[in-house]
């Protein structure tokens, strides 16, 4: 028989690589030596996304991609796209298996079943459950990249903003209990994990489905308290959390870092109301306002889409605006994709394309001097650096805040803490030398 050997291909978020990791330490505890996703492999797994047309344009070249280093392997799909658009996953030649994102840990059931059978199906199977009734899938990871896990803690949205088709590709809020994610992150601590993320498709609806008593603020609470925890970071966040009663919770806690990404989407609050998101942009930036009161030395990121249908010039100047005044560390800016069966799809006043791209350049520019203007006033200050990597003789890590800075050194600093003065910076990462 073949050498049981597999690559697991990640698309799309923070979610997605912490179950591909969850489906990589299942298959190893049944025999499967992971490899890397540019080798030939017996298997093939690709987790994929869906958040825009290009994302479902990736997975369907990155299914034929792995297929392509060996058509003998056996190919098994999963994730969002396979869970909204199923049959053009199968209409893919060789695919053998095809589950949704409820069910991702079935891909090691049916490999296996493959490999004892000794050969492909020859005709996909389709394992798709509803996603009404689903509950959250339980799975957990011990391992880690080098010094940082990510800990999926929520799935799931109910949000239905008007352009997004995550809803449907991820089904209601459930979230993991908590006594099992603090039990994950004790594990991780074990490990030596010195820096963990606490992520979800809606990170900020976690416990909404759970005991009052457990939801986010107590999460972080219990977490902090744990022996030899070190830095807990969050995922995204709608800015509609942010309100007073849970700032006061969060605020002096040890291990939760000064930074926060906030999932803006825009600064106009006529196109936050077509997009039907929580707030309008005068409550967002209290939410910026709040937060930056409670961390003296807060740095935030975010997310906006430019070219929404109806955007005008005054409402994308409103979003240049908000960048400017929550001054933004770095800002993820997205042209409007259309998605099919979304109601902003089908709503009037669709921005040309050439538009959007233009807007999107404005607005990185303006974002890029916001960040420059942060890092200028954070030359020569100390701050503390988690080092992560090592390259062409410097070592690189992150301060709690976020900042990427890196040093002159002859060796691997992996893991370290060091307090570093900074010196300059090239407008994205900050050159320090050590205290």
């Amino acid at each position: 028989m073949a050498e049981k050997t597999v690559a697991i291909a990640t698309l799309g978020c923070k979610v997605n690589q912490y179950e591909s990791e969850a489906i990589a330490e299942a298959l190893e505890a049944v025999g499967w030596e992971i490899r890397g996703i540019n080798e030939v492999c017996s298997a093939y797994v690709i987790n994929t996304c869906t958040v825009t047309a290009e994302s479902d344009r990736k997975a369907r070249q990155t299914i034929r991609r792995m297929m392509s280093k060996n058509p003998h392997a056996y190919v098994l799909v999963t994730g969002c796209y396979s869970q909204t658009n199923p049959s053009a996953v199968s209409a893919i030649s060789g695919v053998d298996y095809i589950c949704g994102s409820s069910n991702k840990l079935s891909v090691v059931e049916r490999l296996e079943d493959l490999y004892k059978k000794g050969e492909k199906n020859t005709d996909t199977e389709i394992c798709i459950p509803s996603l009404d009734t689903a509950e959250f899938e339980s799975m957990s990871i011990t391992k880690f990249d080098r010094t940082r896990a990510y800990v999926k803690i929520q799935d799931g949205c109910e949000s239905h903003c008007t352009y997004c088709t995550i809803p449907a590709a991820r089904g209601p809020i459930r979230s993991k209990p908590m006594g099992e994610v603090v039990d994950e992150v004790r594990g991780l601590i074990r490990g030596g994990c010195r820096e963990v993320v606490l992520t979800g498709i809606e990170t900020g609806a976690y416990g909404k489905d759970l005991p009052e008593h457990e939801n986010l603020a107590s999460l972080l609470e219990t977490i902090d308290k744990l022996d030899g925890i070190g830095r807990v970071r969050l995922g995204s966040l709608d800015p509609s959390i942010i309100k007073p009663e849970f700032v006061d919770r969060i605020k002096n806690l040890k291990s939760l870092t000064p930074h926060f990404h906030l999932s803006m989407q825009s600064g106009s609050s006529a196109v936050l109301a077509s997009m039907k998101r929580k707030y309008n942009s005068m409550q967002a930036l209290r939410a910026v306002s709040l937060l930056r009161n409670a961390f003296p030395t807060l740095q935030l990121t975010t997310d906006i889409i430019v070219g929404f249908p109806g955007e005008s010039e005054e409402d994308f100047e409103q979003s240049e605006r908000l960048v400017e005044d929550a001054k933004f560390l770095m800002v993820h800016v997205f042209p409007y994709s259309k998605r099919s069966g979304t109601p902003a799809a089908a709503m009037k006043n669709q921005i040309p394309e050439d538009v959007k791209h233009q807007r999107v350049a404005l607005l990185s520019q303006k974002a890029a001097a916001v960040r420059s203007e942060i890092l200028d006033g954070l030359v020569g200050s100390e701050v503390e650096v988690l080092f992560e990597s090592h390259s062409g003789g410097y070592a690189y890590g992150h301060t709690p805040e976020f900042i990427e800075v890196k040093v002159r050194s002859a060796g691997d600093m992996h893991a370290k803490i060091c307090r570093v003065r900074l010196v300059s910076h090239d407008g994205t990462v900050c050159e320090g030398e050590l205290v």
